[in-house]
Parts: structure tokens; sequence; C-alpha cells
């Protein structure tokens, strides 16, 4: 039996080409070893079958952004096995897509619903440079009795930390639902809102960033951010 080497001096003897491009073929997940993609250029092998798709390039892997729909309790970053049947964006999921993922925006406290991590700094610089002013839009679950001009005051006319805030959109969705569009959220703050107007948060769920729209994603579930759409 061939002694064991690595897959991309392996792969570097067979296409040929410079180990740097074979970690780059199998970092792109071009390599299959018995069949199986393999990305890992110190993967071991010996006698296995290594192949080279086709239609291999060499092309830098881009960063990736994915969209997940975060559980309230016990939130879990992206993995590769949560990808959404749903998610068509024909990009190929790769494992480098989650190596320095980072989280922006982060959901109010005790909500569910849409996260952004980033691996691309241009989203990553949009996300933070416009914080301020990306409308951000919950789904809330209330309990209690709304005081007097309640949902006006939500609107506009409530302070937070000794400051006014600034204009939000709220309306009702159904009897227990309120909508809730509003830019930079400070933390704990639409439980705040709703606590000054006589109403108990049961739930929330933040179902759109700017232009980007969760959708009908199942819960626990994520997708790429297809390089067309914007925040």
């Amino acid at each position: 039996m061939a002694d064991p080497v690595r897959l991309a001096k392996r792969l570097a003897e067979i296409v040929p080409c410079s180990r740097r491009e074979a970690e780059l073929y199998l970092a792109g997940g071009w390599v299959r070893v018995d069949g199986q993609v393999v990305e890992e250029p110190q993967f071991m092998v010996t006698e296995q079958k290594v192949e080279l798709h086709p239609d291999a390039t060499l092309t830098p892997i881009a960063p990736a952004t994915i969209l997940l729909n975060q559980f309230a309790e016990a939130p879990q970053p992206p993995r590769p096995e949560t990808r959404t049947a749903d998610d068509h964006t024909g990009i190929h999921l790769l494992k480098q897509h989650f190596v320095r993922l980072t989280q922006y925006l982060p959901l109010q406290a005790g909500a569910s619903g849409l996260e952004v991590y980033t691996q691309d700094w241009k989203a990553a610089r949009k996300l933070t440079d416009d914080a301020a002013t990306l409308e951000q839009e919950y789904v809330v679950e209330v309990s209690g009795e709304l005081v007097e001009d309640g949902l006006k005051l939500l609107n506009h006319g409530l302070n937070l930390n000794g400051r006014a805030l600034p204009p939000a959109k709220v309306s009702w969705q159904n009897e227990t639902r309120l909508r809730f569009a509003l830019k930079g959220p400070q933390p704990n703050q639409i439980k705040q809102m709703c606590q000054r107007v006589g109403l108990q948060v049961v739930a929330m769920k933040r179902i759109r960033i700017g232009r980007m729209a969760m959708s009908r994603m199942p819960l626990g579930e994520w997708r790429y951010l297809a390089g067309y759409e914007r925040f």
C-alpha cells in the first residue's frame, strides 16, 4: 500500500499544478476523493481516486453573506447542514463560507427572526455605517391593556434612558400583534416601549432588515445573500 500523502500534494501531481493552485482548487470545492468533495489540503490519501471537476477554476472564493432565521431560545450560528432547501441563489456551499463569519445588527433580546452573518467587508461596512438609518421590522405579540393614546406614543413621544426616541412606524397587525418598523433600535428598546404604554411582550420576531425580508424561510434555517441583493 502506498504511503499516505497530503491531498494537495497528490492533486498537484495528477493535474499537474502548483501546490498553491491545488489548495485553491480544494478550497473552491472542485476536488472529489472517491466521489466525495474534500476541501482540506491536509486530508491524507493513499490509493483513493482523486478527481478535479472539469469546470474547476482558480477564481478566488467570494466572501459569503448569510441570512438566518434565528431561534429565540438557544440561538445557534448558521451551519452547513441547516441551509434551507429553498435557497435559489445557486451559490455552491463551501466550508470556507463558515470561517470568520461575523454577526451584525443583533436581534432584540428574546427575539427570533432574521439575523445577518457575513465575511464580506462591503456588507459589513454597510451594516455598520448605516446601522442608525437602516429600518428593521419586527412583529411583536403583546398582552395587557394599551393606555390612552398608546399607539400614538409608540409612533412618537416616548423616551428611553433620558432621551427622546426617534419616530417609529407602529401599527396593529391583529388583536394581539403589533408591527414595529424602526431605525437603529437600542438593546431592549421594543420591550421598554411596550411597557411604557401598558403592554407586555410575549414574543418578538424580526422579519426585515432594510430591503431584505426573511419571507417564508423555516426557523433555524439559512440561505445565502445573492450577489444582486442589497440591504
